[in-house]
């Protein structure tokens, strides 16, 4: 069971329509639909009654909702209970972040500013942007870090928060030097064997900046493997297994000791920013303290 199963189910039973529900929870419809799916699998019934429009929740939905709900609400005020049992001397300040960004930035970044603050305590929820962002909204975290791109619709109502661009990252096609160096690798050419890509799912950011920016162009590539994970899909890079775009926060070391190459120029590039964005209606002085100084 998956939490987010829940809240799908609770926006589609508002909404009745899978367009719309998957466009709140900022995902794709295919996406939307396969949870859905997933959530009726765990039940052992159908829970929607697709052959009506708009569709309607079945008898066994009707009476499953309640029981949704019920679970959000108690999980999340359990949640920010112990949440606020945590305040004190030795509070600790909650992070929510891409798992790429956990792992490439945020990391060294508390490492550098916990030498400014001693007493900082942090604690990292590493997940999916749509659960990053619902853990901002329910006020389960204080600060949230998170990619933009100018070609994704943000994936959260700004105007209830602020956001503070930290970095601009940027998204290569990269592959493992041998094999691009022997099989001749390059984006710009249409000539040879279709190149092994190693692709991001379509419902995850980065697969969404893919599709709607950079491999947009002819592409003389066949795709071999899809995750959402960059860390996934960086160890099957390093194996020779095909070419991927990788934030260049996440491959750095490999750049620079030439284990991984560029497979293409400046137009098969594009630029994120590495944001933070936090909720100035509950921030607290520490809080305060350490998003001044990210």
């Amino acid at each position: 069971m998956d939490l987010n199963w829940l809240r799908d189910f609770q926006c589609l039973a508002r909404t009745l329509n899978f367009t719309r529900a998957s466009d709140e929870r900022n995902i794709t419809q295919s996406a939307f639909s396969r949870r859905i799916k997933a959530l009726e699998s765990w039940v052992g019934l159908p829970l929607v009654n697709r052959a009506t429009y708009p569709v309607q929740l079945t008898e066994a939905g009707q009476q499953f909702l309640p029981v949704a709900l019920a679970a959000i609400s108690q999980l999340t005020e359990s949640r920010q209970a112990l949440r606020d049992a945590d305040r004190g001397d030795s509070r600790f300040i909650r992070f929510s972040a891409l798992h790429t960004i956990a792992v490439n930035f945020l990391a060294n970044r508390i490492e550098e500013l916990q030498l400014k603050i001693p007493d900082l305590r942090t604690r990292v929820l590493s997940d999916s942007l749509s659960t990053c962002c619902d853990l901002l909204v329910e006020g389960a975290v204080d600060i949230m870090l998170c990619y933009y791109h100018h070609s994704v619709s943000p994936m959260i109502d700004e105007t209830a928060f602020r956001r503070k661009d930290l970095l601009k990252d940027r998204l290569i096609p990269v592959a493992a030097e041998e094999p691009a160096r022997t099989r001749h690798w390059n984006l710009s050419s249409q000539a040879g064997p279709p190149i092994p890509y190693l692709a991001y799912d379509r419902s995850s950011f980065l697969g969404m900046v893919v599709e709607n920016t950079v491999d947009r162009k002819p592409l003389n590539a066949e795709t071999i493997y899809v995750d959402s994970l960059v860390e996934t899909i960086k160890r099957r890079l390093m194996t020779g297994s095909g070419f991927a775009w990788m934030p260049e926060t996440a491959i750095s070391t490999e750049l620079g000791d030439g284990s991984l190459v560029p497979i293409g120029d400046d137009t098969w590039r594009t630029t994120l920013t590495i944001s933070a964005l936090s909720n100035p209606a509950i921030i607290d002085q520490p809080t305060q303290l350490l998003w001044d100084r990210l």
